[in-house]
């Protein structure tokens, strides 16, 4: 692909030294759980405050009484209790409207959520993670992305820096089923966080690198990780500041065609409607900056300028409009889609 000149060559950014915060936490001690708190940092980032837990489940429709989900937190901290009580808590995640707040505001709480995904960490390289293990973990998981998701929490979630301590899962290449499902379910955290237009979660996930591992999960992973991971990249490139950041430098735009395009690729043998969605949302977005615009009229997969994928767009036509646009814009015949 021939880059016009004006764009300057620089290499992806180094990671800044924050975005490696969770891993710098000594696997070999004993004390996970401890050094797990020291490097988040005190109760004040956490922004606990003193409150009677039982205002929280007042007035909220719930399929359980109040003091079943109560026991169930306080169990989390029972070592011979915790599997149970993550699993059982995991399920009803969504019939306990203020979960989340529970969760973040007891004690203690995410500091055991914290060491359940610590504790895996050893199991990682060389690839050990059994399905017991990846279930247990992902029920952790799940509660957090419980967390990510509530609107009173999220920013707490960030402040504290939470989603670092997935990110070693994502960076992870294994192919069995419980490494794909460790990947599926972190990736939900990070989708629960970028689904919400809030330019304070572009701003965290950019600077703390999200792009390049999604990009990776996207070219290797599952289909449905690849979908996830794609909504994500899709969602930070419709905030002005994520569609800024990718088209700033050559090799950053080219990171994200190129994974693009072998995704299409892929596509035309193994057609997903709901993957090629997100990939054309991506591409229709990048068209907005005219550097890349320019760049994509060069290196646009020519299967989305046929009609190689008619019988996948004609089960969507908000996929099919965003394709027509997308051609327009690049100047190609739009009769052809």
């Amino acid at each position: 692909m021939v880059l016009p000149e004006r764009w300057p060559w620089h290499s992806w950014p180094a990671h800044r030294s924050g975005a490696m915060l969770a891993l710098r936490l000594d696997l070999g001690n004993t004390t996970r759980g401890a050094t797990c708190c020291a490097v988040i940092g005190s109760s004040s980032c956490f922004g606990h405050r003193h409150f009677g837990l039982g205002s929280l489940l007042r007035n909220v429709p719930m399929e359980e009484p109040e003091g079943r989900i109560l026991q169930l937190v306080h169990n989390l901290k029972e070592v011979d209790q915790r599997d149970s009580a993550l699993l059982e808590l995991s399920k009803k995640r969504e019939s306990v409207t203020n979960l989340a707040l529970i969760l973040w505001h007891t004690p203690g709480t995410i500091a055991v959520l914290l060491q359940e995904i610590i504790a895996i960490y050893p199991l990682l390289s060389p690839p050990a993670l059994t399905g017991h293990a990846s279930n247990r973990v992902c029920n952790a998981l799940a509660l957090l992305q419980c967390v990510a998701s509530h609107s009173e929490t999220r920013s707490l979630f960030l402040a504290a820096h939470m989603p670092l301590y997935l990110y070693p899962f994502l960076n992870t290449v294994s192919k069995t089923r419980p490494f794909e499902y460790l990947r599926l379910t972190s990736l939900g955290v990070i989708g629960a966080l970028a689904k919400v237009d809030d330019p304070e979660v572009t701003s965290f996930l950019l600077s703390t690198e999200i792009i390049p591992l999604c990009l990776r999960i996207m070219e290797t992973g599952s289909e449905l990780s690849k979908t996830v991971a794609t909504f994500i990249v899709q969602k930070i490139l419709l905030d002005d500041s994520g569609l800024s950041y990718v088209c700033q430098t050559a090799e950053r735009f080219y990171a994200v065609s190129t994974v693009l395009s072998t995704m299409v690729n892929s596509l035309v043998e193994q057609p997903s409607g709901r993957l090629l969605k997100h990939i054309i949302r991506c591409y229709l977005r990048l068209s907005d900056n005219p550097r890349a615009r320019e760049a994509l009229r060069q290196c646009l997969p020519q299967s989305l300028r046929d009609n190689t994928f008619a019988q996948l767009l004609s089960e969507d036509q908000s996929t099919r409009r965003w394709l027509a646009s997308l051609i327009y814009a690049l100047g190609g015949d739009v009769a052809l889609i």
